[in-house]
């Protein structure tokens, strides 16, 4: 009787845990449906009321209107180019830092990773500036690199590849050792590729960011044709509602979202993988 009454009171208590998670999905899922819903009505409707998103009319024009911007696949091109490079600039540059600092011995290691992960702290509108001037020195602003290289230096991307490392047992560098393995084919060919779900959540996340980034290559991209996405629709708006539109502004949205949408879609197993492999270690 005991036995059958837990089996029931956890059947109810997963039943709970599963609603309660669908409703927190479902009120996160709101404004995105609101802004998709908006997006497709005429903004004639939308400037008497936005009301109206619930009632036909429905038009594709707001999407249609996007593509007559002349730049606008130049712009998906330029996002492209700089998400990926710094998605892989991270990747590279996180994975070599972060073997180091879980597998090298050298002096000071402890005091240099302190110092790297005293980067979290540090925001970027703080240096900017300096930043600003740097590139301007060099004469490399309206470039891939002035927009790229920045968002090479992650702190976030160096800590957790330094605690997968870490949390692969030295046993394996040991085998592989005794093998007359050297240290980079030991990080390339054994321990690199049991990384793999760290380095996707570590990739998508750096994706997002670059994609989403909207600070620097508005300051550093000053030509249209070297504009992103993000830079290259906003200089498309002007008076809001009152020119463009309130559902031209939505279809703006969910068009520069899509390409972010359809990434995680491919690559969100990984992430579920390395959030189990944290809990469990």
């Amino acid at each position: 009787m005991a036995a059958s009454e837990h089996i029931v009171g956890r059947g109810i208590g997963n039943k709970l845990i599963l609603f309660t998670v669908i409703l927190v999905a479902v009120f996160w899922m709101l404004p995105i449906a609101w802004t998709l819903l908006l997006s497709f009505k005429p903004n004639s409707e939308l400037m008497i009321s936005t009301a109206s998103a619930f009632q036909p009319p429905y038009t594709l024009k707001n999407y249609t209107d996007i593509f007559q911007s002349s730049g606008v696949f130049r712009w998906l091109w330029n996002s492209a180019v700089v998400s990926v490079g710094v998605t892989a600039g991270i990747l590279i540059l996180s994975s070599l830092a972060g073997y180091g600092f879980a597998r090298a011995e050298f002096k000071g290691r402890d005091v240099i990773f302190i110092l790297v992960l005293l980067g979290l702290a540090v925001p970027e509108q703080a240096v900017i500036i300096a930043r600003h001037q740097i590139f301007s020195d060099l004469k490399m602003h309206n470039t891939y690199p002035a927009i790229i290289l920045p968002g090479l230096s992650s702190a976030f991307g160096v800590f957790l590849m330094t605690q997968y490392f870490k949390a692969i047992p030295k046993d394996i560098d040991e085998a592989a050792m005794l093998d007359n393995a050297s240290r980079f084919k030991i990080f390339w060919k054994v321990l690199l590729p049991l990384t793999i779900p760290a380095q996707a959540t570590l990739g998508i996340f750096s994706f997002l960011g670059a994609w989403n980034d909207y600070l620097w290559p508005l300051i550093s991209a000053t030509k249209p044709e070297m504009f992103t996405i993000t830079v290259g629709m906003a200089s498309t708006q002007t008076n809001f509602a009152q020119s463009e539109g309130l559902g031209f502004l939505m279809a703006q949205a969910i068009f520069a979202g899509l390409p972010v949408f359809i990434v995680y879609l491919f690559f969100q197993k990984y992430i579920v993988r390395a959030v189990a492999g944290a809990a469990i270690n």
